[in-house]
């Protein structure tokens, strides 16, 4: 007989987090610790569960490892959103309902400005992402660089990745080749355990020059983004 699932006991939609958000307030009442954190000491966990949660899909995780890794996420938008409203900015359903009309407004390739469904729907993932990307452009036009909103403590290989989707989904031409003539490239291997084993040995043969692999990709997005590949 299958396990039961925890909607098949819970109460109204939206009690469990009722809760979550009361016990929050409690322990920001109460407990000494919890009433001294501050957004800037919270950051160092927000990125420590944001990876829990990667290794846990990487591995394979069993669901209730999963579902306790996302948890901790949640804990984290709680205890930030907690922090907003009590020196009286913003609270948790603020935070909820902005990402909602976000999500209405960026889709409407889904929805249509009341939030009701199209009458049809886009067949496939590129018209999807122009629509997406006409959403973004519409709500802030005088965005015209397409690196701007990545964040820059982005670990290395994750800027290099989405600096050169932004620039190919701009139109800046992304070629698949250094742009420095002193650089030979090795053949790109059509698995990503092969890739996987060829960066490491990238890095290997970094750390045995002396050099940092992660610095020196990191210049290297830099003067991608700010040097030659504007678009025209």
């Amino acid at each position: 007989m299958p396990t039961p699932t925890s909607a098949d006991n819970s109460g109204p939609p939206g009690l469990e987090l009722l809760e979550l958000l009361g016990t929050i307030a409690t322990l920001r009442e109460h407990c000494p610790w919890m009433g001294a954190l501050t957004h800037e000491s919270l950051v160092e966990y927000l990125i420590e569960e944001a990876y829990e949660v990667v290794d846990s899909i990487e591995a394979g995780a069993v669901d209730d490892e999963l579902r306790g890794e996302l948890g901790d996420v949640l804990l984290q938008v709680v205890l930030h959103a907690r922090l907003a409203e009590e020196r009286g900015s913003f609270d948790f359903e603020d935070v909820a309902r902005e990402i909602n009309a976000k999500m209405v407004r960026r889709n409407r390739h889904i929805f249509k400005a009341d939030g009701s469904l199209q009458e049809s729907f886009p067949a496939s993932v590129e018209e999807i992402i122009l629509k997406w990307d006409a959403a973004k452009r519409a709500e802030k036009p005088e965005r015209k660089d397409p690196f701007e909103g990545i964040p820059p403590h982005l670990p290395a290989l994750a800027a290099a990745q989405k600096s050169l989707d932004r620039a190919a989904r701009a139109g800046v031409p992304v070629a698949a080749k250094s742009r420095s003539t002193d650089v030979v490239l090795p053949v790109i291997p059509a698995s990503e355990e092969a890739l996987g084993e060829l960066l490491l040995a990238v890095v290997a043969g970094a750390r045995e020059q002396g050099l940092d692999a992660e610095r020196a990709l990191r210049a290297a997005v830099r003067s991608f983004q700010s040097g030659t590949a504007q678009p025209s």
